[in-house]
């Protein structure tokens, strides 16, 4: 779960705290936009989802960032429906939200959330 939201600062329960995170059922990291070339105008790359279809996640929340700049590459997205994964995209307000609903919920969610921009 996660338990917090600031301005460069997410909580998130059993793991502590990252500028940019990702998770899964059971688990989660620190998310580097380094290592698969993410950027805001780039936008979220397939390979950072690998992780989330590795550990089993059914569903996908990308968060766009708090301002909505984070763009979300369209492979991205093909990548997870071609995995049979449902992709939920919201600003990182919202896609907190939803992830927290999903997880309280039992579902297989993981999620990508950029805490700025």
């Amino acid at each position: 779960m996660i338990m917090s939201l600031h301005w460069g600062k997410i909580e998130i329960e059993n793991i502590g705290t990252a500028k940019d995170c990702k998770l899964w059922p059971g688990g989660g990291r620190d998310w580097d936009w380094q290592e698969h070339g993410t950027g805001h105008s780039a936008g979220i790359q397939p390979g950072d989802c690998e992780e989330l279809v590795q550990h089993g996640c059914g569903i996908v929340v990308l968060s766009r960032g708090v301002l909505k700049r984070l763009k979300i590459a369209e492979e991205t997205i093909s990548y997870l429906e071609n995995n049979g994964i449902e992709v939920i995209v919201e600003p990182t307000k919202k896609a907190v939200q939803r992830y927290n609903q999903l997880a309280e919920q039992g579902k297989p969610v993981g999620g990508l959330f950029h805490s700025t921009c």
